[in-house]
């Protein structure tokens, strides 16, 4: 049993990280045989693509999937620490799963991702949660076969999860959500420590994979027919400050450029390391999509300081207004917490200052949520939950109302959509994506899922937009 101990996570260790080859030894072959398997993932979209290494590494041992949850014989929880809401979801449904366990004796229950990370939820898990049979952590999402097999063989619970850092595990299985689109990881961890966040803790520090392995796996993506490719990152215009070859963010955007694949992104950048030469990089090729997450968190050089973001309000300002100048038609959503420790109704208007400046296309919005062992969750906090949802609210008035304008630029124009698929709610056919990142929904023909088509936008709504296919 190895458990997680956040003492040894917050070090950061300069050895050299080593490259590992991923195998499926024979011995694993057979463990799903006959038996169907239901994962759960919470999170972001570095989650989203490890449950896409996990479903790939689960059929590889024989099992199946099974969209019922309560029909399947595995059923593992791949869960995210960021926020208290998805930790209490993912506790919620461990209660869940203890009551259908109770009439189900031989159902396997697992959890990993970033809450496996975390000290006070193993030791959770073991004081009160018995329905629980294994669980690993992020650094070694590739022992899932031992791990199992354990559990299997003992019928005991299997707790693994490495607070140093493993090594980077390459050629790890993968079964693609989209025909079209695909996340491809290229740095992992993150060594900004910012006081409210837990990631450094839970993904470890900084760590490159080599452009080699990127290029190559990429290169695979264009031969398959792939439209666009998602760079994925903790920090990921951090990419290569790890390494000793001089070849960073810049250099991989221009080189994947190069691939010709149709449509590259990226995502999550911290403005710390957003450099020039990035915004040269993307100016300059096309197929670069001009739309960049840039998290601010607070308009407050007095509450960024605090959050230990590494910039002030007007370093922001000035970056944002650079790339806004630099790259045409350019799409920039955000992230920004309101009710930080120590926020006050000065801090906070300065915050909705900066809003009615950069006047997002997009921001995800939250209520500060304290996680455990960050610096953050140590610092007096007097403002009232309710003062805090009340700036919320007010916050989130002016961000939609900027949504809306931004999407009703489009209306009468024609712009170029990767239709993605069929939409379920019945009222279009069809739905897709602008090289901006918004969502757009039309009628149309189901062979056109896959292709970068014209589409004349016809209707603007705060969070979508409405089009038909262009004649033209």
């Amino acid at each position: 049993m190895q458990l997680p101990n956040y003492k040894q996570a917050k070090q950061r260790i300069k050895e050299n990280v080593k490259i590992e080859n991923y195998e499926n030894s024979a011995i694993y072959q057979e463990l799903g045989s006959g038996k169907t398997y239901h994962l759960k993932t919470y999170g972001c979209q570095m989650n989203e693509h490890d449950s896409e290494n996990i479903e790939a590494m689960l059929e590889q041992l024989g099992f199946t999937k099974e969209e019922n949850m309560e029909a399947a014989d595995l059923v593992l929880l791949n869960t995210c620490s960021i926020r208290e809401n998805a930790h209490n979801k993912a506790f919620g449904m461990l209660g869940r799963l203890k009551h259908l366990k109770e009439t189900k004796k031989d159902l396997i229950v697992g959890l990993c991702g970033c809450m496996a990370q975390e000290e006070g939820v193993v030791n959770e898990i073991l004081e009160k949660h018995k329905e629980v049979n294994f669980v690993f952590g992020t650094h070694n999402l590739h022992h899932l076969p031992q791990i199992l097999k354990k559990h299997l063989d003992t019928s005991q619970q299997q707790i693994e999860v490495f607070s140093k850092e493993g090594n980077l595990i390459e050629g790890l299985p993968v079964k693609r959500t989209s025909k079209h689109k695909a996340y491809v990881n290229i740095i992992y961890g993150c060594d900004k420590f910012c006081t409210y966040c837990i990631v450094p803790y839970t993904r470890g520090k900084q760590r490159s994979r080599k452009k080699e392995d990127i290029l190559k796996e990429i290169q695979q993506l264009v031969k398959d027919g792939y439209q666009e490719v998602t760079l994925l990152g903790q920090n990921v215009n951090a990419y290569g400050k790890d390494l000793e070859n001089n070849y960073h963010m810049e250099d991989l955007l221009e080189d994947v450029a190069k691939t010709n694949i149709p449509r590259v992104r990226f995502m999550t950048s911290h403005p710390w390391d957003f450099t020039d030469k990035m915004i040269e990089v993307i100016e300059k090729y096309p197929n670069i999509m001009p739309f960049i997450h840039l998290p601010v968190q607070s308009g407050s050089s007095r509450i960024l300081k605090l959050m230990g973001r590494r910039y002030t309000k007007e370093d922001y300002l000035t970056l944002l207004d650079k790339i806004r100048n630099r790259i045409p038609n350019v799409s920039i959503s955000t992230d920004i917490i309101v009710g930080f420790p120590g926020e006050t109704e000065e801090d906070f208007k300065e915050t909705l200052d900066l809003v009615e400046h950069c006047k997002y296309d997009n921001a995800y919005t939250f209520i500060y949520s304290a996680r455990e062992n960050t610096p953050a969750s140590k610092l007096l906090d007097e403002t009232s939950l309710k003062e805090k949802e009340e700036r919320l609210y007010r916050l989130n008035n002016i961000v939609n109302q900027y949504f809306l304008e931004s999407n009703q630029k489009l209306v009468d124009k024609v712009v170029k959509v990767l239709v993605e698929g069929k939409n379920e709610n019945g009222k279009t056919d069809l739905y897709g994506y602008t090289d901006t990142n918004k969502l757009v929904n039309f009628d149309g023909d189901d062979t056109l899922i896959g292709q970068i088509i014209d589409v004349k936008i016809t209707n603007a709504k705060t969070w979508s937009l409405d089009g038909k296919i262009s004649e033209c």
